[in-house]
């Protein structure tokens, strides 16, 4: 299994679940930070029709497209239906954002043999990383 840094190295598309139009929620600034870094972000909430530029989905099974991590903005209690449908769409990593821990989670994304990373922050791990997908 390759650890956080690996992950968020290795990927160039992330779907972020949960995505908020709130600006001041860090399910907002993040995936945003993310994306002036050079990440390809595809926002993931049924409430809303575009976020940051790009069209939002309602669901990962919406999305109709490869994507290299799911990012997870969601309750623990939500976590594991988002955990789920990764898998479902042969996602090969999961991220459950800072402050977000499932051990159900762990399990399903264990079973189904995809990197998973909980409690930490994508744009944190960028920084300490010194990670870019610019240039």
């Amino acid at each position: 299994m390759r650890d956080a840094q690996q992950i968020l190295a290795d990927a160039a598309v992330i779907a972020v679940v949960g995505a908020s139009r709130e600006e001041w929620k860090p399910s907002h600034s993040v995936p945003l930070q993310m994306m002036r870094y050079g990440w390809r972000i595809i926002p993931v909430n049924p409430f809303v029709d575009e976020l940051f530029g790009v069209r939002c989905f309602p669901s990962l099974a919406d999305i109709g497209e490869p994507v290299d991590l799911v990012d997870v903005f969601r309750p623990a209690r939500d976590a594991v239906e988002v955990v789920r449908q990764a898998v479902e769409i042969g996602a090969p990593a999961v991220w459950l954002q800072s402050g977000i821990v499932s051990a159900e989670a762990r399990e399903i994304a264990t079973a189904a043999g995809i990197d998973y990373v909980e409690d930490r922050c994508l744009a944190v791990e960028r920084a300490v990383g010194g990670l870019t997908r610019v240039g």
